[in-house]
Parts: structure tokens; sequence; C-alpha cells
């Protein structure tokens, strides 16, 4: 079997085959030097992360709805798919010449360069992991096509008397005889060569491949988790200080305790995380640093070891993210402790005229906060510890930023290393283009956790409990309504502040049937929440939070 126009062509399945494992390989390849330079050079991960950036509104929305924490597994499973899928066309596309497989597999590779050098946080040797991926899988392609040709014994001309060739048959005494040749359509005649596809060289080929893009993903994992900072946690543990301004021990009546409520404290692993981030950041405390920039009298740099050497606050913070629905999941509470991001801010002799601070992740995501938010008083905190531990890595370790009564995208930069100071005039932060509002004061809402959406209670008396929030306005109602009827105030628990999201029961006598339950918030301004349902985007969803339930 020749691998040129004129010859002939492996069967379409072998042909997608060679072409799936040769772009497995050039995935496989290029993870392990990722795995070596920068893990975000991946090409997967390089071109999820520009297709997070170029994602509309509506449709990350959606994908929050849809897959809640585990979209980007989607996004990665998505990609992988469909380099899958376009690698099994350049196998059928290999059938006619092989270069023209080899030419779609190194574009292929110039799509993932151009997706690596161009995210925010690319390094000088990004390149090289969609190079180099994109070589080995051209090379794979051309080694297996070769590899599934093999050349047959050459066919003797009529009237030769070669080993395993004699009289045709039915030839009599005096008939010419005529040769025997091998059978099948996946022979030729080429001068003196003869080719055949060759199944089982093939797939011995195949499993090589696939066991060498296997090796190179493991491999490239293992490589790029040296950057993992379980190690420097462990170091930045044993030496973060004591708080200067402990908060208070939480109320006695904080937590009610009811089984399904949520607890008053999120415990770290429990807490949502939602961010553009495909690869967790492994940022070195060593060799972190804060720059404060733009409209300051004097800029500033800090280290780690400077921010630890600053008076540390603790302070009990409801943090929300825009894209929770009523009723959703992606709101959590902790005790962060940090520096005062005020202070810093005065040090640095912020001018009148900025209203803005457009902080930077260390993979780029810009978030931009309101200046006079920060200014007012508010335990805004550049964050080193969360509930008592060193910041996890999926939350922002070493550094985040934490400002009560914003939605994160305005307000809750992880892994951070830069704020400028500017004016919303003059930039725009990361999602502010994409639609979203650019000042996103949290909205007063209230969530059921206690009974479930579509549970099944005993008829008589049934606890209802769940959580209101209102950050920096504080809660100071919660009603509920069973089909449509009187709204009856629940009990509220204790609260530490004004900052964090409090819990609430009531008790009520349900008859046997089908039961529609509502609740509705109503905050220490006197404002309560409206019944006007509205969709996440642009500035927070509104509406009460409803369930239905059958009593028995």
């Amino acid at each position: 079997m020749n691998t040129n126009a004129r010859g002939p062509r492996p069967p379409a399945w072998a042909a997608a085959l060679a072409g799936v494992t040769a772009g497995a390989v050039g995935l496989g390849v290029a993870e392990l030097v990722a795995g070596l330079t920068t893990a975000s050079a991946s090409p997967v991960v390089a071109v999820g992360g520009a297709m997070v950036d170029r994602t509309p509104a509506a449709l990350k929305d959606w994908a929050i709805r849809t897959f809640g924490e585990n979209d980007k597994t989607v996004l990665v499973a998505g990609i992988v798919v469909m380099v899958a899928l376009i690698a099994a066309a350049l196998g059928l596309i290999a059938r006619w010449r092989v270069g023209y497989g080899t030419a779609g597999l190194a574009a292929f590779g110039v799509v993932g360069i151009i997706a690596a050098v161009s995210r925010p946080d690319s390094g000088p040797l990004d390149f090289l992991p969609s190079m180099v991926g994109a070589a080995a899988g051209a090379w794979t392609l051309v080694l297996l096509f070769r590899r599934a040709a093999s050349t047959a014994p050459p066919v003797p001309e009529p009237g030769t008397a070669e080993t395993g060739t004699g009289p045709g048959i039915g030839a009599g005494s005096g008939e010419r005889a005529e040769p025997m040749t091998p059978a099948g359509p996946s022979v030729r005649r080429a001068g003196a060569d003869l080719y055949a596809f060759d199944r089982r060289k093939l797939l011995t080929g195949v499993a090589v491949g696939a066991g060498v893009a296997g090796a190179g993903v493991v491999t490239g994992r293992l490589l790029a988790g040296r950057g993992d900072v379980t190690s420097a946690r462990r170091s930045v543990a044993r030496m973060l200080p004591r708080p200067t301004v402990a908060a208070k021990p939480l109320p006695a009546g904080a937590d009610l305790r009811i089984r399904g409520l949520a607890p008053f404290v999120t415990p770290n692993y429990e807490f949502y995380r939602v961010d553009t981030a495909l690869v967790v950041p492994g940022v070195d405390p060593r060799s972190w640093t804060l720059k404060i920039h733009g409209l300051v009298d004097r800029p500033v740099e800090l280290t780690f070891a400077d921010l630890l050497k600053r008076p540390l606050v603790e302070a009990d913070v409801t943090l929300t993210c825009v894209s929770n629905d009523v009723g959703g999941p992606y709101v959590g509470n902790a005790r962060w402790l940090g520096a005062r991001l005020a202070d810093v801010l005065r040090e640095a002799g912020i001018r009148r005229d900025a209203d803005m601070l457009l902080s930077v992740s260390q993979d780029g995501w810009t978030s931009g906060t309101p200046v006079d938010v920060v200014m007012d008083g508010r335990d805004a905190l550049l964050a080193v510890a969360m509930n008592g531990e060193v910041l996890p890595a999926a939350h922002g370790f070493p550094v985040r930023q934490v400002v009560p009564g914003l939605y994160g995208y305005v307000s809750a930069t992880k892994w951070i290393t830069e704020i400028k100071v500017t004016r919303f005039d003059e930039d725009t932060a990361y999602w502010t283009p994409r639609g979203w509002a650019p000042r996103a004061p949290i909205k007063t809402q209230s969530r059921i956790d206690v009974p479930r959406e579509g549970d099944s209670v005993l008829a008589g008396r049934t606890t209802v409990a769940g959580v209101a929030w209102a950050q920096h306005r504080g809660v100071d109602a919660v009603e509920v309504q069973v089909d449509g009827g009187e709204w009856r105030r629940a009990t509220l628990a204790e609260v530490p502040g004004p900052d964090t999201w409090r819990q609430w029961s009531i008790d009520w006598d349900l008859a046997p049937g089908g039961h529609t339950i509502a609740v509705r918030a109503t905050d220490a301004t006197g404002y309560t929440q409206t019944a006007a349902a509205a969709p996440p985007a642009p500035d927070g969803a509104t509406g009460y939070h409803t369930i239905r339930v059958q009593a028995g």
C-alpha cells in the first residue's frame, strides 16, 4: 500500500483510527512538554481558556446552570472529543495523500500555538507544547500509514516456474498454464512491487501510539504537579500570624443545626468555585508580589512576607456569585483572615478622581471594584486564610480579594497579583464587555434548604428552613408562604454582623396533598425582595425561591 495519491488506500476505518491515534500522540506529547514548561500552555488548556474568554454571557450562564462546577470538566472533555473527530477526519483525508493529513495536524498545532501565546499570562516558551505535539502527531500519522502497508511477494510473469506456481486449475496437457496470483483488491502491481494492507502491523502501531499518548499525559500531569502548592501551603501554615483584630466568637444561635440546612460556616471543601481558570494557578508565595499603581501618589509593591507583617483582620463574610439563580448553590460563608485593602490604598495615596480598582489575577482575569465600597469601612481584605486554614489553591492561594456586599465578578479576585487604581470610564474588567453590569451590589435573596424541591414529607407539622442574605445590609426578616396564602414570619438565627447570610426556620402544618412553598427576605434598609423573576445577567437574579412538595 503506497501512501501517495497513486497508491491503493487503506480501509476507511483504518485511516480514521490512524488519525485518532496520531491526534492522541500529539496531545500526549504536548502535555508532556507543557509539564516541562508551563501547564497552562497545554493545547487543551490554552484552547479551552480562549473559548472561555470568548464565551457569551448567556452561554456561560447556561453552562453553569447545566453542569455546575463541572463546567470546566465538560469543556475539556468536549475539546478532547472535538480533537478526536478532527483527527479522524484528517486520517480519512490522508487516504488520498498522507501529506494532506500531516498538513492538517500542523494547522491544528498552529491553532494551539496562537491560543497559548495570546493568553494574558503567556510565557516565552508557551508555543512549544503545541508545536512539538503537532510534529509528533504528524510523524505518527506517517509511521502508521507506512506500517499498514506490507510488501507482498512479487508476482511471477506468465510461464515462469516459481515456487508456489504451476499449471492453472483445469489446465490440461498441452494447454498454456496461467500463473496463480494473490486474490483480493488489496494487492496491486507497481513495477516489481506489490503492497497489501497489514491489519496486524497497524493495530500494533495503534497500541504503541495509545501507550505513548497515555504516558505523555500522565507524565505531563506529574511534571506539572511540581508546581503544586501543597508544600508551600504547609510552610505558610507554620508562619501564619495570629490576627491583630480577631473576629468575635460566633453567637450561640448562629447555626440552627437542622438536618439538610446549609451550616452557618461553609467548609472549605464545600465552598463553591466559579472562575475562568481551567488549571488552578500554582503561585509560589516566595515569588508572589502585589503591585498597586495607577492613580496613586506612591506606587506600592508588596511581597507575601510584607503582607503577613501587616495588621491582619478576621471577618465573617458571605460570598455570592452573580451566576447564582434564585435558590442556587453559588453562595457560601467563611471566616477570612487578611490585611485591610483600604489601609494599603491609603498608604499608596489614592487620588480623588479614582473610582475603580482593576485587580488582576495570576491567569490574567480582571475585576473592577468600586473604590467607594472598599474605602467605606467594611472589611475589604487581601485574604490569606479561610476558616482557620491557609487559602486552598482553588480559592486563591496565596492571596485573594474579599469585599463584602459585592458579587464575586466585581470583587473576589483569586490569585491576585496587581491592582490598577483607575476609573470606570477609562478601563473595563473581564466580564463588563460581555454584558455584565460594571457595579454589582449583591441583591437581597433567600433560599429554602429544607425540604427540597419534589420531596415527600409527612402530613402535619413540617419544618421549613433555609438561609437569606443581604451582605453589608443584613437580613431583618424572612417570611414564608404556602399555596399562595398569608405570609408568616420565620424565626431568625443569630448573626455576628451584617456581612453574612442568616439561617431561618418555621414550622408549618401541611395538609395531605401537594403544596407550593415560597420565601422572601427583608433587609435592614426595609427593602423586601421582589417577586419579579429575572435571570442572573446583567446584575444578579431576582424572584422568590419556590418549591413544590407532597405531604402524605
